[in-house]
């Protein structure tokens, strides 16, 4: 398949599943509901609730999935994934840490800024852990390391926290969820992780020619450590402001790059925006399921549901890494 024709199928398939998502649910909302009065319920349900939680879903998806891919390009490790190598796990400690303090009710943009200085500690921290010129099955076990800190630390902020109530809250927004989307949230993650795409995207050509090695990208002039940062910053933005406003969504970055890279001939630069796409494809369509398998009083997170998917696919993964292993 053409790199123009996959990304044209993924993008209808997003646009086909957004509306979905958007109409499909209790109520029997309507487009003349979206388009109808301020004060008609169906159009409230929709404009307010249906309409930013699909919104925010694609976009915290595009950041996920598009992390994901750079991170395996940059890796050259298809086991690489922003959960896996703790970037995920520090931006939750950053919002964690803002939640527990108190932070996040000091000003608006608290609780992102906060997740997004966590992604981009937890990154750092594993370049220094690996050192320079690591290989990636060490990037991978620093990345271990990293993931357990950050757990650790948060297990202990939730330990001292002072209340049921605060432990509570920390404990399901831990779990990802998009069920209080809003407006307001998408006004705060979109210049956030939009600037981690804009710092990604770019970095195609870099990053095919590190597949072929790091000293032939070096002959064609590219500049490791610029490619390196890039990297550490565009994943910092990309997920610190994705977990910032929905907590830790695991998965959806290893899933998607692995699942569309055959169809980019096996290209880390080109898998990109497919990777992109499809994690937008796959949370949208992984929240309209868990907004209709949830029933009464039993919430079923959206965090909770890509762990379920993407946990055996991980260990299906490591399995095809080892058989392919001499």
């Amino acid at each position: 398949m053409s790199q123009l024709r996959l990304h044209l199928a993924l993008l209808v398939a997003l646009c086909v599943s957004m509306i979905g998502a958007v109409f499909l649910g209790s109520g029997g909302a309507t487009t003349l509901d979206l388009f109808g009065g301020d004060h008609a319920l169906g159009g409230l349900v929709l404009r307010e609730l249906r309409l930013p939680r699909v919104l925010l879903g694609a976009l915290i998806g595009a950041g996920l999935g598009m992390a994901g891919a750079a991170l395996q390009g940059y890796f050259r490790n298809p086991l690489a994934d922003p959960g896996v190598i703790g970037v995920s796990a520090s931006a939750g400690m950053g919002a964690v840490l803002c939640l527990y303090f108190g932070l996040s009710a000091s000003f608006a943009l608290a609780l992102p800024i906060a997740g997004v200085v966590g992604a981009a500690a937890g990154v750092a921290a594993l370049f220094a852990i690996a050192g320079r010129g690591a290989s990636a099955s060490t990037l991978i076990l620093a990345g271990v390391a990293v993931n357990a800190t950050a757990g650790a630390l948060t297990a202990l902020l939730m330990n001292l926290a002072p209340n049921p109530w605060a432990l509570a809250e920390i404990a399901y927004w831990l779990m990802g969820s998009l069920n209080d989307a809003s407006w307001t949230e998408v006004g705060f993650a979109a210049p956030v992780v939009l600037a981690g795409l804009v710092v990604l995207a770019p970095l195609a050509r870099s990053l095919d020619a590190l597949g072929l090695g790091e000293e032939t990208a070096r002959s064609l002039g590219i500049e490791l450590g610029r490619l390196r940062l890039a990297v550490v910053l565009g994943t910092a933005l990309a997920v610190g402001g994705g977990v910032a406003v929905a907590g830790a969504i695991g998965f959806v970055g290893l899933v998607v790059p692995h699942v569309l890279r055959p169809s980019v001939q096996y290209r880390p630069g080109a898998l990109l925006v497919p990777s992109a796409l499809g994690g937008a494809l796959l949370i949208v369509i992984a929240d309209l399921a868990t907004r209709l398998l949830s029933g009464p009083g039993i919430p079923l997170y959206l965090g909770v549901l890509t762990a379920l998917i993407g946990a055996p696919f991980f260990l299906w993964l490591v399995r095809q890494t080892q058989r392919r292993a001499p």
